[in-house]
């Protein structure tokens, strides 16, 4: 009777605010002393753990994941719209420079916010952050649609990238409430394939629209559909928080979050400033990258040491399947990226139009969708991962292989197809291998904040696989420009002008037409070599997972 008592009481402090996945605790037994029942219940509050709820099923389940999925194909397609819009994008604006701004702009948002989603929705709820994320997310594409200076454009991706971040990430935190590990494979590999539907629909919707409307529309148009999404989540994502708004904002761990924040922000600043936007020996850069450090190892010690309710564990990270899992998504989304904006560029500069170089990676996202589809598959027929692994792992190794080997100014079409889509079939069995292995390393009430953490690994790898595949790029045509027209009395403009923007090849006299090309071809053999030795780290790290075992229930018993 006692127990009932207590678990009754418990049960009459939730609302339809109160988390799905939080852990009832027994209060505090009363011993008379008032003072210590009340320290008891502080504490009962700052250490409060996830419960865990009944596994949705059925239509109930469709529903709650089509509206949460919704936000992740808009978010991925926004990602990747860039990809075929950012030579016209940065011709309107005479700067082939702000390529690398345009696409990192909206990732150093992702990767600086999804950190905290896992934390802060734990706190606030899962339909708080998705309402809030999208928008964001609307804002952020509005501000783009209607930009008329590069700074403004900027600050769009800017806000985009923080609500299309929170849509993917907290997705993924509201599927692992619900379904079982034996089971979250599969939802996973249906969530991947909405994320590479949109992923790989972005560069030919982009370059589609820039051909018939310009590029705004391709902005502007999204904007109904965000709004449905907000519509949906707000309406049918019901896991609720049980403190009072209060006792929430004390949970909240703000000098962790800011250091964080403040040491992703700076690294990626100047990272994508240096050999791009300014020389790598420029102020900014030496300031940026020497001030992330010092805030990364300052967020490190307020995690391990002051944070009653860390917004990353860090001892969750030294786990070594959490380690090898987020560092395998941190060097193989790297590569991934740069494939993804690159292999668009290398066709426009083959005489391409934007919407055949969009059409050109389809495969890549076909291959991501079936591949996280088939690992799902495979990981609930066995309850195992790690064989499957190693031939994910040889897929991405074979496809970095071809295209660093045969992608040149006389590449045959086959190739580059079966390239991209072997690629895909790794990176989306990755994906879903390496989140089910993380989540089965840590306890319930961790998974979604090692989730969160991952997610940052790989948001933050790819705007770090951009950063460097454009300082790698830009630097090398640099080289190989002056090395061919040196001699040449307008070398200074002719080179200027090839490196803002692709389109100018075309338009070159005829003497210099194949130099141009030749330049171009080499930058981006470089651009390939560095993708090829981010998989091969990538790869050597993922061998470092154990297997773990995939329940069949959410109490993982």
């Amino acid at each position: 009777m006692a127990r009932r008592g207590r678990m009754d009481s418990v049960s009459s402090r939730a609302n339809e605010e109160t988390p799905l996945l939080q852990e009832v605790l027994p209060e505090p037994i009363d011993d008379g002393a008032v003072q210590q029942q009340r320290a008891a219940q502080d504490a009962e509050v700052q250490q409060e753990e996830v419960m865990i709820a009944q596994e949705a099923k059925g239509s109930k389940l469709v529903i709650i994941l089509a509206s949460c999925y919704l936000g992740v194909f808009l978010g991925a397609l926004d990602s990747t719209i860039i990809a075929t819009l950012s030579a016209p994008i940065s011709d309107s604006f005479n700067s082939f420079t702000l390529v690398s701004w345009i696409a990192t702009s909206y990732l150093i948002a992702n990767a600086a916010l999804q950190p905290l989603s896992g934390k802060l929705t734990d706190i606030f709820g899962r339909r708080a952050g998705l309402v809030l994320s999208n928008v964001l997310f609307f804002a952020g594409n509005l501000i783009c649609g209607l930009a008329k200076k590069q700074w403004v454009m900027i600050l769009g991706r800017v806000v985009a990238g923080m609500g299309g971040g929170g849509l993917m990430s907290i997705s993924t935190f509201v599927a692992s409430d619900l379904v079982p590990l034996r089971k979250r494979g599969l939802i996973q590999g249906i969530g991947n394939i909405c994320y590479g539907t949109g992923a790989g629909l972005g560069g030919v919707y982009g370059g589609w629209i820039n051909d018939a409307k310009g590029w705004r529309l391709a902005f502007l148009i999204q904007l109904p559909l965000i709004a449905v999404s907000a519509m949906l989540v707000a309406t049918t994502v019901k896991i609720p928080v049980k403190e009072k708004e209060l006792s929430r904002i004390r949970r909240i761990d703000f000098p962790g979050a800011i250091t964080l924040v403040l040491s992703l922000v700076l690294l990626l600043l100047g990272l994508n400033s240096g050999g791009n936007t300014v020389p790598w020996s420029h102020p900014l850069v030496l300031a940026c990258v020497p001030l992330s450090i010092a805030f990364l190892v300052l967020f490190i010690i307020i995690e391990a040491r002051v944070a009653s309710e860390p917004i990353i564990p860090v001892h969750l990270l030294l786990d070594r399947t959490v380690a090898s899992a987020c560092l395998t998504n941190w060097f193989i989304t790297m590569a991934t990226f740069i494939f993804l904006y690159y292999v668009p560029i290398y066709f426009q500069v083959l005489g391409y139009s934007t919407t055949q170089a969009g059409l050109k990676i389809i495969p890549q996202s076909v291959g991501a969708s079936i591949g996280s589809l088939g690992a799902g598959l495979i990981m609930r027929a066995t309850g195992r991962y790690y064989a499957l692994n190693v031939f994910i792992e040889g897929l991405l190794l074979a496809s970095a292989i071809i295209i660093a080997a045969l992608f040149n100014r006389n590449m045959q079409e086959m190739p580059t197809y079966i390239a991209l889509l072997l690629g895909g079939l790794g990176y989306g069995g990755m994906l879903t291998v390496t989140l089910l292995a993380l989540i089965a390393a840590v306890e319930h009430k961790h998974q979604a904040v090692i989730t969160s953490a991952s997610y940052a690994f790989r948001s933050t790898g790819s705007t770090i696989g951009i950063t460097v595949a454009s300082a790698v790029f830009q630097n090398v045509l640099k080289r190989e420009l002056w090395e061919r027209f040196r001699d040449d009395p307008m070398a200074r403009d002719i080179i200027a002008r090839l490196r803002d923007s692709i389109e100018e090849i075309h338009k070159l006299p005829p003497q210099y037409y194949d130099g141009a090309i030749d330049s171009y071809m080499l930058a981006l053999r470089a651009v390939w070599y560095t993708s090829l030795g981010l998989v091969v780290v990538g790869i050597t790290l993922s061998l470092g997972m154990r297997e773990h075992t995939l329940h069949t229930n959410l109490a993982r018993k």
